[in-house]
Order: structure tokens, then C-alpha cells, then sequence
């Protein structure tokens, strides 16, 4: 099982710390992520891109299941991940979080809700990992 200190570390050098992420918090049930509001996250208007969150929330998702699984005998893949976008954020941080639905064998479902640094929501997604043993 992996801590906070080293899930940050197994994500350098991806598209994860390109976009600045960071895994902040972990529970016994969910695992928080924030992300920046900047020229890497938003679309040309201004406002953070759906892609963007899209990628903060599997990011999460995909994260708190590394914290269940042993990564020398597991590998975590997104198999689905669906959003909708509540509302908008210009600036700041988003902070992402996932609370796990379902933990199985070979599959794990996450809800995940990101929200601005004032606490407002703005997108709420689900996200469903595979869980497969390494050959």
C-alpha cells in the first residue's frame, strides 16, 4: 500500500504532475487531490477546462484504488469515468476527492466531487477502475 508522500512520487514525469496535481489527504475511505486554476488547466476563454477536471478526477479515482492494492502484484486501469460540470472557477485551486462505492476483487467505483478553494462544487464525477494482476 502506498502513502501520500510516495503516490506523489510515482506520479512524476506524467500528465499528472504536468497539470500540477498533488494527492493532499487520504482516509481509510478516500484519497484528495488538488489541482490549479492556470495557463496548463483552462480553456481559451479562461475558465478550468472539463478536460482538465476530467483528468483531476480519474487522477484521484485511479489514486485512492493504488492505496488498496499491493503495485508489485497490481496494476490500476480506468475503465470509466463520467462527469457532470455544475459550475465554473477562473482562479485558485480545485480540490478533487473520491469516496470508494465499491471495492472488489477486480474492480473499484469512486465518487468524486471537485470543488473550488471557497468550497463551492464544480463537477462531480464517477470513476471505475480495474484492478489486474500483473504477468
Amino acid at each position: 500500500m502506498m502513502n501520500l508522500s510516495e503516490i506523489n512520487q510515482f506520479c512524476k514525469n506524467s500528465l499528472i504532475s504536468h497539470l500540477d496535481i498533488e494527492f493532499t489527504d487520504a482516509t481509510a475511505n478516500s484519497l484528495s487531490a488538488r489541482m490549479p486554476v492556470n495557463e496548463k488547466t483552462i480553456q481559451p476563454m479562461g475558465y478550468l477546462h472539463g478536460g482538465a477536471s476530467l483528468a483531476l478526477a480519474e487522477t484521484v479515482g485511479s489514486g485512492a484504488s493504488l492505496l488498496y492494492v499491493d503495485i508489485e502484484k497490481f496494476n490500476v486501469f480506468g475503465m470509466n469515468v463520467s462527469a457532470s460540470h455544475i459550475s465554473s472557477v477562473r482562479e485558485g485551486w480545485v480540490t478533487a476527492t473520491a469516496k470508494i462505492l465499491h471495492k472488489g476483487r477486480t474492480t473499484h467505483v469512486w465518487d468524486v466531487e471537485i470543488k473550488d478553494q471557497n468550497g463551492k462544487l464544480i463537477s462531480v464525477a464517477r470513476v471505475t477502475n480495474a484492478i489486474v494482476e500483473k504477468s
